[in-house]
């Protein structure tokens, strides 16, 4: 990476823009960046890592304001920085957070929020990138190859860090490597290990826990069988027991051997109370089937006896039964004849309607005129009439229709008529309001386009009086200031003759001190002369003279710093003055008011005018909207009225068209559809006579035929008459009841012949006959009694047996699951032990001979490296003297080793500590260490090519042999075209160095420039 230019504007003490060329620089490979202290020098490169990166260096980003304060107030910070990477060239520029003055601002101030843009040369021209700040970093990161960090520790090197890391002591080191080397990751490794360790630790623990959990629950289960107590022997593995340790059982309890004899004696119980329970459940079964015998015998005599009642009770209601039976035989016959009965009855009635209908009919015939014997003939004459009256129907709708339709024309037309009359007056009243508006139009339009002038000139007089104002105040800071800068000048020169005339005393004085040291015959210390003819006078002490003169000499610097900074106030407070002047702030203040309101007078006439002129002129456009809208509407409504004129006209032609031929159907009706009502009438009557006649003939027929069907089903049936089979016909529920009590009378008897035939019956009958009676009630409670207890008793032993065989099974499986679970336990233990260790070695602990952590063994091999890049430098700086060495000695009382470092004297072959080494060797072994260091953080950035270094201050402990020694070093560092800036107050490097970039401190903020040659 190589840098080519730097502009910087409002950027830390740089007020103007500042443009350094750094091609220009590089031309010889090396320059000097020298100045004041408190130029800026630091801030070049605060610049430059800012504009790659966003920030600055370390603590500078937490307590330095980015932006000049020494810039006007306006202006913007910026920095740009063109740079060439990986065979590219590129141009950054970014601005800081900032904040802009701002009139309309809450406080004065609008915050600038901060901007980055990245440019690449492509073919020729500047192609932009990209201008978001998290992708511009994100490009510059891939471009460089590098982080803010490893950026300031290779391309600018902290060479007053290496001095203090070179003297301290080894454990000291481990901060600032780990910083440089951003090792933090082995430490996380460290960490995993240690974490891993002690998760396997639990795990082995947990086992242990589960383990003796298990034994102890073995113990619960043998003690649940009320078995002689066992002591529980301890699990494989004790809590205090280191990991991987194997376990030392108790003599005597070893759990295998204690599980072996839980599970024989827990299966030896449950054997023992299976053959209990096997016995108790013989002799509980035993008394169950005597009881069961005992039981089933008194049952069966009570049901003997009971289907003996039964059949007493049988044989009474036999009579009854046999009765029931012949009255639903004789009812039976008699309901065969019922639908026969019926159809007479029903034929009987219908008879009887239909004549009374006939004669309602004939009736109603007389009395409309017609002959009720020729009712056919008439009632076709009237189907005919009726068919051609309702075909010509449609007509006379239409001709209603159309009567409709001219009656609403006329009237549409009236409307269309009256409404192109009202839209004529309208057209006339419109127009004559237009020409009023644009009457008042006119005279408004002028004044209205003077608005936007007479506003700004209205703003300049506003902000002109406040300027006068500002001036005004100004004015009277910038007297106040004068005064107290004349006073204090006046009071800075008397301090200065104080100190002069203090320091002439001196100098008077010292005269008299050499004078009192004379002796006659003694050559004087100044001339030589042995004779002292008039020897001067000491007036005080040269101590208390001296101390005189500083106490003068720092009044006065003091009172020249007062001077300085009121000087500075002076020049600031006359350029904001001569600001205010150039803005007109020197007129009169009324004058300046007086404009004011005048512009403002003029600017709310024209305002006014201005929203009168756009109201007349909205007035005016909806004016001729509403003109064009009401010529529409008249002319549509002329148009309307005559072609409704003409189509009434057609109209009224077809109906009297329609008239005419309609009017001999109606045959003296209104209309034809009232005709054809009374046609239909008439037609209604005479159909429901012909329906009448037809319907008496139909059930005189209908009741001769159900006569003679009844009389021969009489002869069948057995009955004399259809009254006597009327009279045998009983009703559904009488029927249902006898048909019910024959049915159970059957049932009960069947029932009991089927009861008689059992099984039960015949053997209790025996019995009974043999004198085989069942037991009492008292005896047969007491055989329920004994067998219950032998069950319960069965029940018992039969639970007891299952809880042992439960327990058996238990104590089998948890052994299982016991001898399972310390086998699986055997690993994690074995990787417990393993854990242990290597966590103990990473953290420099356990046989770890060195202590020497798993982070510092890494920084010690960088540490290695670094010393032999350095030494490749050391050697030439210190003629072939000095290298360096990296050592692991082991560190004394046990503390950590691994990142000593010694300096091997080359000339007596002798190692030594680097805090022997004097304020010039320690110079020339922390610049050697700090580019060494650049060498090797450049490699662990991926072999970035690194064109362009910066080394910090320090040359001036050099001797002027070491310095030449040191130079031809740094001037080795620009073979391959890498260029070195170094940054020096050193006189003599002044003169070495032609190629410079001075930076010159002012009192309105710093400025550079580029110097080829510099004079001696």
């Amino acid at each position: 990476m190589r840098i080519h230019r730097l502009d910087i504007e409002a950027f830390g003490p740089f007020a103007t823009p500042q443009h350094i060329d750094f091609d220009q620089l590089s031309a010889q490979g090396l320059f000097l960046l020298n100045g004041a202290t408190g130029a800026g020098k630091t801030s070049i490169l605060d610049a430059i890592c800012f504009a790659l990166y966003g920030s600055v260096p370390g603590a500078r980003q937490e307590g330095k304001r980015l932006r000049s304060d020494h810039a006007a107030p306006g202006a913007e910070p910026r920095v740009v920085c063109e740079f060439s990477a990986r065979g590219r060239r590129f141009e950054v520029t970014r601005s800081p957070a900032w904040d802009r003055p701002s009139a309309r601002g809450r406080n004065g101030f609008t915050t600038q929020q901060a901007k980055t843009l990245l440019r690449e040369r492509v073919a020729g021209s500047w192609e932009e990138k990209s201008s978001r700040n998290d992708e511009v970093g994100a490009e510059l990161s891939d471009v460089l190859g590098m982080d803010r960090e490893q950026f300031t520790r290779v391309v600018m090197l902290p060479q007053g860090d290496f001095a203090a890391f070179l003297r301290s002591k080894a454990n000291d080191r481990l901060d600032l490597l780990q910083k440089l080397f951003g090792t933090q990751r082995f430490e996380a490794v460290e960490r995993q290990l240690l974490q891993q360790a002690a998760d396997a630790a639990r795990a082995v623990q947990d086992n242990a826990s589960e383990l003796q959990q298990l034994l102890d629950r073995v113990a619960s289960e043998h003690d649940h069988l009320d078995l002689p107590a066992a002591a529980t022997p301890a699990a494989d593995k004790e809590p205090n027991q280191e990991p991987g340790q194997e376990p030392t059982p108790e003599p005597g309890k070893e759990p295998e051997a204690w599980l072996a004899v839980m599970e024989a004696e827990t299966h030896s119980e449950w054997q023992r109370r299976q053959d209990e329970a096997a016995e108790a459940e013989s002799a509980a079964t035993r008394l169950l089937e005597q009881f069961h015998e005992a039981q089933e015998r008194s049952l069966r005599h009570g049901r003997l006896g009971a289907a003996m009642q039964r059949r007493v009770l049988l044989e009474l209601a036999a009579p009854r039964a046999l009765e029931n039976k012949e009255m639903l035989g004789r009812h039976r016959r008699a309901a065969v004849l019922s639908g026969q009965l019926e159809a007479v009855d029903s034929t009987a009635r219908k008879l009887e309607t239909a004549a009374e209908r006939a004669a309602g009919v004939r009736g109603k015939l007389g009395a409309a005129g017609l002959d009720a014997a020729t009712t056919d003939v008439a009632l076709e004459a009237v189907k005919a009439v009726c068919a051609v009256v309702e075909a010509r129907l449609p007509d006379e709708q239409r001709l209603e229709v159309i009567t409709a339709r001219l009656a609403t024309m006329r009237g549409d037309i009236a409307e269309q008529q009256a409404a192109a009359g009202a839209s004529a007056g309208l057209l006339e009243q419109l127009r004559s309001d237009v020409s009023t508006v644009e009457a008042e139009i006119q005279p408004l339009e002028p004044l209205a386009g003077q608005l936007a002038e007479l506003e700004r000139e209205a703003a300049g007089a506003a902000e002109l009086v406040g300027i006068v104002a500002r001036h005004a105040t100004a004015t009277n800071e910038l007297d106040g200031i004068t005064l107290k800068h004349l006073q204090a000048r006046t009071e800075s020169q008397d301090l200065r003759q104080q100190w002069l005339d203090v320091r002439e005393l001196r100098l008077a004085n010292a005269a008299g001190e050499l004078a009192a040291a004379l002796e006659s015959g003694k050559p004087c210390a100044v001339c030589g002369s042995e004779e002292h003819p008039n020897p001067a006078e000491a007036v005080q002490t040269a101590l208390s003279l001296a101390q005189e003169e500083e106490e003068a000499k720092d009044r006065f610097e003091a009172s020249e710093k007062a001077l300085a900074l009121l000087a500075e106030q002076l020049s600031s407070a006359a350029q904001v003055l001569a600001g205010l002047v150039a803005q007109g702030g020197a007129v009169d203040a009324a004058e300046a008011e007086s404009k004011r309101a005048s512009a403002q007078e003029a600017a709310s006439t024209a305002r006014k005018a201005a929203v009168t002129l756009e109201k007349l002129r909205a007035r005016h456009e909806a004016l001729s909207k509403r003109i064009a809208l009401v010529q529409q509407e008249h002319d549509a409504s002329a148009n309307a009225a005559a072609q409704g004129s003409s189509a009434a006209q057609l109209l009224q032609e077809q109906c009297a068209a329609f008239e005419v031929e309609l009017a001999g159907l109606k045959d003296g009706f209104p209309s034809l559809r009232e005709r054809l009502e009374a046609l239909v009438d008439e037609r209604g009557l005479l159909q429901a006579a012909v329906d009448a006649e037809r319907e008496l003939e139909q059930a005189q027929q209908a009741c001769e035929a159900a006569a003679a069907s009844l009389d021969n089903a009489l002869v069948e049936s057995g009955f004399a008459s259809a009254d006597e089979a009327r009279r045998e016909i009983l009703p559904p529920a009488d029927v249902v009841g006898l048909e019910k009590d024959l049915a159970d009378f059957e049932a009960e008897s069947s029932r009991l012949d089927e009861l008689f035939a059992g099984e039960d019956l015949i053997l209790a009958a025996k019995e009974a006959s043999i004198g085989e009676l069942p037991l009492a009630e008292a005896e047969l409670a007491e055989a329920k009694l004994l067998a219950s207890k032998a069950a319960d008793d069965a029940r018992a032993k039969e639970l007891a047996a299952g809880l042992a065989g439960k327990s058996a099974d238990a104590v089998a499986r948890l052994g299982k699951e016991y001898r399972t679970l310390a086998q699986s336990g055997r690993e994690p233990r074995r990787r417990a032990h393993m854990l242990a260790e290597l966590a103990d070695t990473v953290r420099g602990s356990g046989d770890n001979n060195y202590r020497m952590s798993l982070n510092t063994y890494v920084l010690a091999a960088r540490l290695e490296q670094v010393a032999i890049a350095a030494s490749e430098r050391l050697v030439a700086m210190s003629d072939g003297r000095y290298t360096l060495q990296h050592t692991d000695a082991k560190a004394a009382r046990g503390a950590k080793s691994g990142l000593g470092l010694e300096v091997v004297d080359e000339w007596t072959g002798q190692r030594r500590d680097t805090s022997t080494l004097s304020g010039g060797e320690s110079f020339m072994a922390s610049l050697s260490l700090a580019l060494g260091l650049a060498d090797v953080v450049q490699q662990e950035a991926g072999g970035v090519d690194i064109e362009t270094l910066f080394v910090d201050e320090g040359f001036g402990s050099l001797d002027e042999q070491s310095l030449e020694q040191v130079m031809d070093a740094l001037e080795g560092l620009r073979d391959g075209g890498r260029v070195v800036g170094l940054v020096s107050h050193v006189a003599e490097m002044k003169q070495r160095i032609t190629n410079q970039l001075q930076v010159i401190k002012g009192r309105h903020g710093s400025s550079v420039r580029i110097a080829d040659a510099v004079p001696v």
